[in-house]
């Protein structure tokens, strides 16, 4: 059998909360003890070097993607059970994704809502159907919904977008919800 992959989109910096670093550890571990590998960006920084190395820890299975020009600046992790080196952004987030079977948004900055947003675009095209989960941890991620409802409310898109995200309110949740839909 296949091993089934949940992609990781996260902060290359840690945030000002330390409950995103511990929902960070917590989901890394989570995914290893759930047999499911993890695939991420491949730094070993802020929350993304958080989730790696909480998942090394616990026996998982790692597969890191990075583009070249971010090797020193995020730190690559070469020791991840697979290490991807990119020329561009564009051909890292597509390795990504095609490596994975569902999304899980921890806290991050604009590139975390990048790669969320182009996945929950492609969901809305149909090109995918992947499960994407966002973890709102301590509502980081409260003024995002509020935009979303916004943006459905004024006429930019159906309501069944917002049914294509789910918001959780922590990594043990998340995890919890990969096993139901991936298993």
């Amino acid at each position: 059998m296949i091993q089934k992959s949940v992609c990781v989109y996260c902060g290359s910096r840690p945030g000002n909360d330390p409950a995103f670093t511990i929902d960070a550890e917590a989901l890394g571990s989570g995914l290893a003890d759930a047999g499911l590998r993890l695939v991420y960006g491949a730094g070993d920084v802020g929350l993304m070097g958080s989730v790696a190395r909480a998942a090394q820890k616990a026996g998982g299975t790692t597969f890191g993607v990075i583009p070249q020009h971010l090797v020193d600046w995020e730190v690559g992790k070469a020791d991840l059970t697979t290490y991807v080196i990119t020329e561009t952004m564009h051909e890292r987030k597509k390795v990504m994704f095609m490596n994975c079977d569902a999304v899980v948004v921890l806290p991050g900055g604009a590139g975390s809502m990048d790669e969320m947003f182009e996945a929950l675009t492609w969901r809305q095209l149909g090109l995918h159907d992947k499960p994407i989960f966002l973890v709102n941890t301590n509502g980081y991620w409260n003024a995002l919904v509020t935009l979303m409802d916004h943006i459905v409310d004024s006429g930019f898109a159906e309501a069944s977008l917002l049914g294509y995200i789910t918001v959780v309110p922590d990594a043990t949740s998340a995890i919890a919800d990969l096993r139901r839909c991936l298993s």
